[in-house]
């Protein structure tokens, strides 16, 4: 039985050894992909806050100046899908040295800007309507997608470049690709912390003046490629 046990396994050996292991000649590369766009689009995000010792009295001026607002944005004629209620808050804050409580009510709206020209009268008419909070801004597209897929082509062809640079001085050919990684971070829009003049300077300007600076956005998409060389 011992004899038969060492016999199979010489034999395994040696089968084991005779076998050829076949290695895939490959290649690993990155690639980049840059796309520049000018934004058509600003998402902002605006807030009412006020203060006093009733909470009921402190909430309904909140109520009285949100209702204003939102006459403004109905009235520039933005669609009811572009605006919305992000938060309503009503909190109690306790003064330990006056021994006093008073109360803080505040209201966040966020709203599509999706035609820029507007940016300039939407913001000064935000404030004259009570608002006294604007959170930021953030510029986006509205091609967002087309500009993401794009720059994801411009990566893989930088890649498959990359890789025929390094082998045409071999003589091989780049074949198909054995696995493609995507490096990418999510693409998250900086915002732009806007600050803004009080009402009376606001009213004081003879004209009105241009105050929007979207500048240049730049999408970048990173992948890793193995292509297998014939």
């Amino acid at each position: 039985m011992k004899r038969s046990i060492v016999v199979l396994a010489v034999m395994f050996m040696t089968l084991s050894y005779g076998q050829e292991i076949k290695q895939i000649p490959q290649i690993a590369v990155s690639g980049e992909g840059k796309v520049k766009f000018i934004p058509d689009e600003a998402l902002i995000t605006v807030s009412v806050e006020t203060r006093g010792n009733v909470a009921k009295e402190v909430k309904k001026e909140n109520d009285t100046k949100i209702e204003a607002v939102l006459k403004l944005i109905k009235k520039m004629n933005f669609a009811p899908t572009d605006f919305r209620t992000q938060r309503v808050n009503l909190n109690p804050q306790y003064d330990y040295e006056k021994k006093k409580t008073t109360y803080n009510a505040t209201q966040t709206i966020e709203i599509t800007v999706r035609d820029l020209n507007k940016y300039d009268e939407l913001m000064e008419g935000l404030v004259n309507q009570g608002v006294n909070r604007i959170d930021n801004v953030v510029f986006q597209s509205s091609k967002l997608a087309q500009y993401e897929s794009e720059a994801r082509k411009l990566a893989m062809k930088e890649a498959k470049h990359k890789a025929e640079d390094y082998v045409s001085v071999l003589g091989q050919k780049v074949g198909k690709a054995m696995s493609i990684t995507d490096n990418t971070q999510s693409y998250n829009p900086q915002p732009v912390f806007a600050r803004f003049k009080t009402i009376g300077a606001m009213e004081s300007d003879a004209a009105p003046r241009g105050t929007l600076a979207a500048g240049e956005i730049t999408i970048v998409s990173n992948v890793s490629v193995n292509f297998i060389l014939e």
